[in-house]
C-alpha cells in the first residue's frame, strides 16, 4: 500500500502576516512547527503580486528545511515590480525556481487575477510551451508536477511532455462531497484518472479543498503519493487550538 505524504501549504500564514506590514506570524516559524509535528513537506505558491508568500519566504524556507520543499505557480508568470518597500521584486516564476532548486515544482495554470487555482492545464494549448520548461527544471534536479483535471486524454499528454507527476485538482470532488451530490460519479473520475496515471508511470499528487471530512475517502484512490493541504489545515488548527489560546489569554488577565 502506498504511503501518502502530507505537504502543508503555508500560504494562509503568509496572508495573515501580510494583512499587517510586519513579520508576524512568521512563515519559517510555522514551517518549523510543521516539521516538528512530522509533516513530509512544505508547499508555497509565490504569486507575482506576493499577496501571501513572498520571494524572500521561498529562500528562507529553502535554507532551513530538511524535508521536501514544493514550490507551485504559473510557469509563464513574468517579473513584477513590488509596490511595497519591504518586499523585493518578483523575478518571474521559473527564474525563482531555478535559483532555489526545490525538490518539487508544481506548475499551475493560474493568471495574476485569480483568487485561487481552480482548474488544470489544457495541454493541447500549453503542452508545447511547457515541454522545454519541464526539461529546464529537470536539468536543475527538480521533480515536475502538473496541476491537472481528472481528464484521461490530458493525463496522457502530461506523460508525453515529460511530467514526473500530476497533481489532481480536487475542488469538484470536495464540492460533491460537501453537497452529497453525484459523489460516486465524481469520485469515479478521480479514481480512474489515478489508475491511468499509474499505468503511464506518472506519480500522483492531489490538492485543493481536501480536509478532515473528505480526505480519508479520497485517499483510497490508487498510488496517491502526496496531498497538499493549506486552507483547511489553517482553519482546523485555529478550531482545534482556539479554546487553549483563549484560556492562555485569560490567564494573562488573572482569570
Amino acid at each position: 500500500m502506498t504511503q501518502t505524504a502530507l505537504s502543508i501549504n503555508l500560504n494562509k500564514i503568509a496572508l495573515i502576516r501580510n494583512s499587517r506590514d510586519t513579520e508576524y506570524p512568521s512563515v519559517t516559524h510555522h514551517a518549523e512547527m510543521c516539521v516538528k509535528s512530522g509533516v513530509d513537506g512544505i508547499t508555497v505558491h509565490p504569486r507575482p503580486d506576493q499577496r501571501h508568500i513572498r520571494v524572500s519566504d521561498c529562500f528562507e524556507l529553502a535554507a532551513m528545511l530538511d524535508i521536501e520543499l514544493n514550490i507551485e505557480g504559473n510557469p509563464f508568470a513574468a517579473p513584477m515590480k513590488s509596490d511595497r518597500t519591504s518586499v523585493t521584486d518578483y523575478p518571474g516564476f521559473i527564474e525563482l525556481v531555478k535559483e532555489i532548486k526545490p525538490a518539487q515544482c508544481t506548475l499551475v495554470p493560474d493568471n495574476n487575477s485569480q483568487l485561487t487555482s481552480d482548474h488544470g492545464f489544457d495541454l493541447t494549448v500549453d503542452g508545447d510551451r511547457l515541454k522545454p520548461i519541464i526539461e529546464a527544471l529537470h536539468a536543475i534536479g527538480t521533480r515536475v508536477s502538473l496541476f491537472m483535471d481528472p481528464d484521461l486524454a490530458q493525463i496522457e499528454l502530461a506523460s508525453q511532455i515529460g511530467a514526473d507527476r500530476i497533481e489532481l485538482y480536487t475542488g469538484p470532488y470536495a464540492k460533491a462531497y460537501d453537497l452529497n451530490e453525484n459523489l460516486d460519479a465524481v469520485f469515479e473520475q478521480f479514481y480512474v484518472a489515478a489508475q491511468r496515471a499509474a499505468e503511464l508511470n506518472i506519480g500522483l499528487n492531489a490538492g485543493h479543498d481536501l480536509n478532515l471530512r473528505n480526505l480519508t475517502h479520497f485517499a483510497t484512490v490508487p498510488q496517491l503519493l502526496e496531498v497538499s493541504i493549506g486552507h483547511a489545515m489553517t482553519v482546523d488548527s485555529i478550531e482545534m487550538g482556539l479554546s487553549n489560546a483563549i484560556r492562555a489569554y485569560q490567564q494573562c488577565l488573572g482569570r
